[in-house]
C-alpha cells in the first residue's frame, strides 16, 4: 500500500475543491454508471454481479462522499469537455485512494518495537482505527431489503407519518421501487439518442433521471402526492452541507439523496442510498416529537422482535418459535426474558434484538462513544442471552410463553445458539464484535452471532430447511475466531457455494466481499424478479437427488436427538462422498430387498466419529438392539468419540430410526477382545465398489446382464450409470 505523507485534512480539502468545479457532477454521473450500474445480457450470471466487488470501483461511501463535497457549491450543471471530465475521473480516484492510505495508515500509529515485544500492540482498540472499517465496511443490505423492511419498520408509526408528512413509509418504499422501474425504461431510448450525438456531448446525467409525473402515471397516484414523498427526500436548494467538514461528520446527502436539475426533474444519482434514506431518514423525524419518542421506541423494538420471529418461523414452523418469553425463578419472580426462543428437537435458539445504533460520534473515531453504543447495542444483547441460556440449563427455571403457558424444553439441550441481532445497518459491526465483545464459556452455549435483521433475513430465506439453517450456525459459532469478512452476508455466500469449513490448523481465513456474488443473484431473483439462478450452486444444489439428501430431510421431519447431530455430519461431507455413500445405501437397500438379509456399510471420519448404515426390514425392538451393538463395537474399535448408526428399510430407501453414541473413548479388556476380529472401515468409494463388483474377485458383468447390487434391473440400467 503507498504512503502519503499528507495529512487526512489536507487531502479531504482538496477533495473539497476538486468537486465544486464547473460540471463535476457529470463526473460524478459517469462514476456513478460505471460502478453501480450492472449490465449484463439475457440471464443474470454470478460472473456479472462479481464485477461489483473489484477493489478498483468506488464504494457508496466513497461516491456520497464526492456528492456531498459538491453540494456544498451551488451544483454548475454545464458539461465540461471529455478532456475535463477525464481529469475530473482520475483526480477523484487519486484523492479517494489518498483518503484510504491515511485512514488505513491509522493502524501503525503505536507501533513501536517495544509494543510489539511485550504484547502490547493492539491498533484495533482504537477509535481512530476504526474508522477505516467503519466507512468501507461496504452494504449490509439489499436495497430491496431496506424497502420491503421499511414498511414493516413503520407500519405501526403510520397515524404519525400519515398526520406530519403527509404520506406512509410502504408508499415511499412503493415510489421508490417505481423509479428505478423508470429509469430501466429510459436506458434504452437514452442509449440510442447518444448514438446519435458527438462524443463531446455525452453524459450519463440523463440515465439518473426521471419526472415525478413519469413516477405517477405507474404508482396510479396523483402528481402531488408523488412529490410530497419525492420531496422529503429531496435536498434543498439552500442547503449547501455547512456541517460536511471531515470525512465522518453528518454528509446531507446521506438523508436527502434526491437532487432537482434545471429542468425540474429529479436526479436520483445512487437509487441504493434512496432505499436507505427511506429505512433510516423517518425514525429522526419522529425522534423530534419529544411525545411521540416512547411509542417510537416500543414500535422499532416490535418491529425487530416481530420479524425474527417470523423469520425464523420459515424455517423451524410457527409452532417451534416462541416470541417474548419470561424465565421465572419461582411463580413470582422473574429472572429474565428472551425476545425470541426457538426450539428445535435438543438444540434452542435464544434471541435477543436491540434497536440501537452507531452513533455520528462513534463513527468520528471518539473511542469512549464506539463502546458506548456497542455496549448498549451488542453487549447488553449478549449479556442477557447468556443468562437465559444458563437458565435454560437448570430445571430450576420456568419457561413461560407470552400466553402464560409454559414451554416444555428437552429433556437434553445438546447446544444453546446465541444470536445478538441489531434492527439497523452497524457498520463494520462483526469487526467490534471480534474487538470489544466479552464473552464467557457456559457448557454447551457456543459461541454468540452478532448480526442486523437483514443477514438474519438473508440466512433465512436461502436455508429453510431447518438441519441447514442450524448446521451453518453450528458452524458459524464454531470458527467465529478463525473468520474474518467486512458483513455477515460473506460469510454466508461462501458457505452456499463452498460448504462452510475451517480447518483446525488455520488461525485466520479472511473472505474477500467476491464470494457473495451467488448470494446476491439469487436475492435478486427471488425478491426483485431478476431472471438468473434463484439458488447459487452449491451447498444447497448437491443433495438434490441423492438419497443422503431424503435422508437429511427425514432426519428434518422428526428432529430427534440421536439423529440431529448426524445430520450435521452429512451436511458437511463433500459432494463426491454425498454421491458415493448415496449410492452406498441404495444397494444395501437393493439387496436387502432381493435377499431379505440384512446388510450393513460403515464409514470412518477424520473427526473421531462414524456411521453405520444398518439396512434391514426387522421388526425395531430387533433391529435396535442389534444396531447399537454394532455401534458400541466399531465405536471402541475406531477410538472414536461418537458414533452414528441408522437403520434403514429396503423401501425408499427410508429411516427408520438412529442411535447416536457420544462419550470419551476408554480402554476396556472385554471390548478389546470383542472387536479384535473386526476389520477397518472402507474409504467411501472402496465400499461402493466392494458392494456393486461383489466380494472376492469381481467378475466381469455384461451390459444386459442382472446388475450385480441384486435390484433386479439390467446392469446398464442400473450401477453401469
Amino acid at each position: 500500500m503507498k504512503k502519503t505523507n499528507r495529512s487526512e485534512q489536507e487531502v479531504f480539502a482538496d477533495l473539497t475543491e476538486l468537486c465544486s468545479r464547473p460540471g463535476y457532477v457529470h463526473a460524478v454521473a459517469h462514476l456513478c454508471f460505471r460502478d453501480n450500474v450492472i449490465s449484463y445480457a439475457g440471464r443474470m450470471k454470478e460472473a456479472d454481479i462479481g464485477k461489483m466487488s473489484s477493489p478498483s470501483r468506488l464504494i457508496r461511501t466513497e461516491i456520497n462522499t464526492l456528492l456531498g463535497l459538491m453540494i456544498k457549491t451551488e451544483i454548475d450543471w454545464n458539461l465540461p469537455t471529455p478532456m475535463v471530465m477525464q481529469e475530473y475521473v482520475n483526480a477523484s480516484e487519486r484523492l479517494l485512494e489518498e483518503l484510504h492510505h491515511c485512514l488505513s495508515g491509522e493502524v501503525f500509529a503505536g507501533l513501536t518495537r517495544e509494543a510489539v515485544e511485550n504484547g502490547t500492540f493492539n491498533p484495533f482498540v482504537s477509535g481512530n482505527v476504526l474508522r477505516e472499517p467503519i466507512f468501507y465496511s461496504g452494504d449490509a443490505a439489499y436495497n430491496f431489503q431496506y424497502l420491503d423492511l421499511a414498511s414493516r419498520k413503520y407500519a405501526a408509526d403510520a397515524p404519525w407519518l400519515q398526520t406530519n408528512r403527509g404520506f406512509a413509509v410502504d408508499q415511499a418504499s412503493h415510489i421508490a421501487k417505481l423509479i428505478e422501474e423508470v429509469l430501466a425504461d429510459h436506458f434504452d431510448t437514452i442509449r440510442e439518442h447518444m448514438r446519435k450525438q458527438h462524443p463531446d456531448e455525452w453524459t450519463m446525467l440523463p440515465l439518473f433521471a426521471f419526472a415525478a409525473k413519469e413516477v405517477a402515471a405507474k404508482a396510479n397516484l396523483a402528481v402531488e402526492d408523488v412529490e410530497r414523498v419525492l420531496g422529503a427526500f429531496e435536498l434543498p436548494s439552500s442547503e449547501r452541507n455547512a456541517a460536511f467538514n471531515a470525512l465522518h461528520d453528518f454528509n446531507a446527502i446521506t438523508a436527502t439523496p434526491l437532487l432537482r436539475m434545471p429542468s425540474g426533474e429529479f436526479l436520483s444519482l445512487q437509487t441504493y442510498s434512496l432505499a436507505e434514506a427511506i429505512y433510516e431518514a423517518p425514525f429522526y423525524w419522529m425522534t423530534q416529537d419529544k411525545a411521540y419518542l416512547p411509542t417510537l421506541t416500543k414500535n422499532r423494538g416490535d418491529f425487530t422482535e416481530t420479524f425474527v420471529a417470523e423469520r425464523l418461523g420459515l424455517v423451524f414452523g410457527a409452532e417451534h418459535v416462541h416470541l417474548n418469553v419470561d424465565i421465572f425463578e419461582s411463580k413470582a419472580a422473574k429472572m429474565s426474558d428472551i425476545d425470541v426462543l426457538v426450539i428445535w428437537g435438543n438444540r434452542a435458539i435464544v434471541v435477543q434484538a436491540k434497536s440501537k445504533r452507531l452513533t455520528q460520534e462513534a463513527r468520528k473515531g471518539n473511542d469512549l462513544v464506539i463502546r458506548d453504543d456497542f455496549k448498549k447495542a451488542v453487549q447488553a444483547a449478549y449479556d442477557q442471552g447468556a443468562t437465559c441460556a444458563k437458565c435454560l440449563l437448570d430445571k430450576r427455571y420456568r419457561i413461560v410463553a407470552s400466553d402464560g403457558s409454559e414451554i416444555a424444553l428437552p429433556q437434553n439441550i445438546a447446544e444453546i445458539y446465541l444470536l445478538c441481532v441489531v434492527s439497523d445497518h452497524y457498520p463494520a459491526l462483526s469487526f467490534q464484535a471480534r474487538q470489544f465483545l466479552q464473552t464467557e464459556s457456559i457448557d454447551r452455549v457456543q459461541a454468540p452471532l452478532v448480526m442486523d435483521v437483514f443477514a438474519i433475513d438473508a440466512m433465512t430465506e436461502m436455508l429453510q430447511a431447518p438441519l441447514q439453517f442450524l448446521s451453518y450456525i453450528n458452524r458459524r459459532a464454531n470458527y467465529a475466531e478463525q473468520l474474518l469478512a467486512s458483513q455477515e452476508l460473506t460469510i454466508l455466500g461462501y458457505h452456499l457455494k463452498q460448504n462452510l469449513w475451517v480447518e483446525s490448523n488455520i488461525g485466520l481465513m479472511h473472505l474477500a466481499d467476491d464470494f457473495s456474488a451467488g448470494l446476491d443473484l439469487a436475492m435478486a431473483v427471488r425478491r426483485v424478479g431478476v431472471e438468473g439462478a434463484a439458488t447459487p450452486d452449491g451447498v444447497l444444489t448437491r443433495f438434490r437427488g441423492t438419497t443422503i439428501g431424503r435422508v437429511v430431510k427425514e432426519i428434518e421431519a422428526r428432529p430427534e436427538s440421536a439423529t440431529i447431530d448426524l445430520g450435521f455430519m452429512l451436511l458437511a461431507m463433500s459432494e463426491q462422498a454425498v454421491t458415493e455413500m448415496s449410492r452406498v445405501i441404495d444397494r444395501l437397500a437393493a439387496r436387502t430387498r432381493s435377499d431379505g438379509q440384512i446388510h450393513d456399510a460403515t464409514f470412518a471420519f477424520k473427526d473421531d466419529s462414524g456411521i453405520t448404515f444398518h439396512c434391514t426390514d426387522e421388526p425395531t425392538h430387533v433391529a435396535g438392539s442389534r444396531l447399537k451393538s454394532h455401534c458400541q463395537l466399531r465405536k471402541y474399535k475406531e477410538k472414536a468419540e461418537r458414533w452414528f448408526g441408522l437403520c434403514i428399510s429396503s423401501k425408499g430407501p427410508d429411516v427408520r430410526f438412529g442411535v447416536s453414541l457420544t462419550y470419551p473413548w476408554t480402554e476396556d479388556v472385554g471390548m478389546d477382545e470383542r472387536t479384535q476380529e473386526m476389520s477397518a472401515p472402507m474409504p467411501i468409494d472402496r465400499a461402493l465398489s466392494a458392494i456393486l463388483g461383489g466380494h472376492g474377485r469381481a467378475k466381469k458383468v455384461g451390459r444386459n446382464d442382472p446388475c450385480p447390487c441384486g435390484s433386479g434391473s439390467k446392469y446398464k440400467k442400473c450401477c453401469l450409470s
